[in-house]
């Protein structure tokens, strides 16, 4: 990751995906309803009768400077997306209403909010709060970075934080965690790029955007070592170091969690396999209440000493459990190899 502040992202706030002068069918400006339910304006198809604008797809893309905005904007827009860098959050509903009214040649709009505009940041909670009040569904991706990580990139590319002021680099990854830390919460989805490359980032966001359909609920699941640190974007945290540890068995230690004596060995332990059932139970009602909030990610971190035995074991079988459940699920072994 090399890309600090976003820069290499598509500049476009005067960007307008339809021309309204020049639609097929004669527009009528319709009058917002009292509960500011439109946000956009009537069509009449060829019998005369008024079509419903469709209302595009909206990703509000934001996070820590240097954690890869940019290149997160560039594949959605390799994927098909309209992508606006940098855009006012006043101007994302006015964005979604151009969307609506471009007879739908602009059904998916991935908008990239930062701290570059810092005057008009104090805007988004209330565009936010405009567009759920006018139904329009949107989803948050927010990427996230260790301050290990950020400081480095900004050092190899020799440019200051945008919020540091006359102060250090620290001092401005501090100002802007502490401005994004709400947003932050609201995300849909978080991902931690502090060891990731950009490829690696890339695929990430292939694999949760470049399906035909979107999942109505889509799990990752991964598996670490409690010795290498929390998984910074885990939304649930399992600890497995309840089992006894394969480590300390001879023939055992070279495998993996991927090896069947490693993970029959775990599994006939006592109480693997009813945690292993039982943990599913409760991540069914999880996923009920993730479905009604409109969740649509969750990220479920397994994790036991050095993230290669118990830990992999387990997380193969969780993962194979959610899918059986009809939940795509994307298994990661964040640790696996690092001894």
């Amino acid at each position: 990751m090399t890309e600090p502040t976003g820069r290499a992202a598509h500049q476009g706030t005067n960007a307008h995906p339809g021309d309204p002068g020049h639609q097929q069918h004669q527009q009528h400006e319709r009058t917002d309803r009292a509960d500011g339910a439109d946000v956009s304006t009537n069509t009449t198809n060829e019998t005369g009768e008024a079509a419903v604008p469709a209302i595009p797809e909206l990703v509000i893309i934001s996070g820590m400077s240097g954690a890869g905005r940019s290149t997160a904007a560039k594949c959605l827009e390799d994927l098909g997306w309209f992508v606006v860098d940098n855009l006012p959050p006043a101007l994302i509903p006015t964005m979604v209403e151009l969307g609506a009214r471009s007879q739908g040649n602009v059904a998916r709009i991935a908008v990239v909010v930062d701290v570059r505009g810092r005057r008009f940041f104090d805007n988004l909670r209330e565009s936010l709060a405009d567009l759920e009040a006018k139904h329009v569904t949107r989803r948050i991706v927010f990427l996230e970075s260790s301050d290990d990580a950020l400081v480095r990139r900004f050092e190899s590319v020799r440019r200051p934080h945008p919020l540091q002021g006359d102060g250090r680099i620290v001092d401005g990854i501090a100002a802007e965690r502490d401005l994004l830390r709400e947003l932050r919460g609201d995300a849909d989805l978080v991902i931690d790029t502090s060891s990731l490359n950009v490829h690696e980032l890339r695929a990430k966001m292939d694999a949760q955007f470049a399906g035909e359909s979107e999942p109505e609920l889509r799990a990752t699941v991964m598996s670490f070592g409690y010795k290498y640190g929390l998984p910074v974007d885990a939304d649930l945290v399992v600890d497995c170091r309840f089992l006894p540890n394969p480590h300390w068995v001879p023939e055992l230690r070279p495998f993996t969690g991927l090896n069947e004596e490693v993970s029959g060995y775990v599994f006939d332990q006592p109480g693997a396999k009813e945690f292993l059932n039982q943990y599913t139970e409760l991540l069914q009602l999880i996923a009920a209440g993730y479905r009604r909030e409109g969740k649509r990610y969750v990220t479920i971190a397994v994790g036991c000493t050095g993230g290669k035995h118990r830990s992999v074991a387990m997380s193969e079988k969780l993962s194979a459990r959610l899918a059986a459940e009809g939940i795509e699920t994307v298994l990661v072994h964040r640790d696996m190899g690092r001894e």
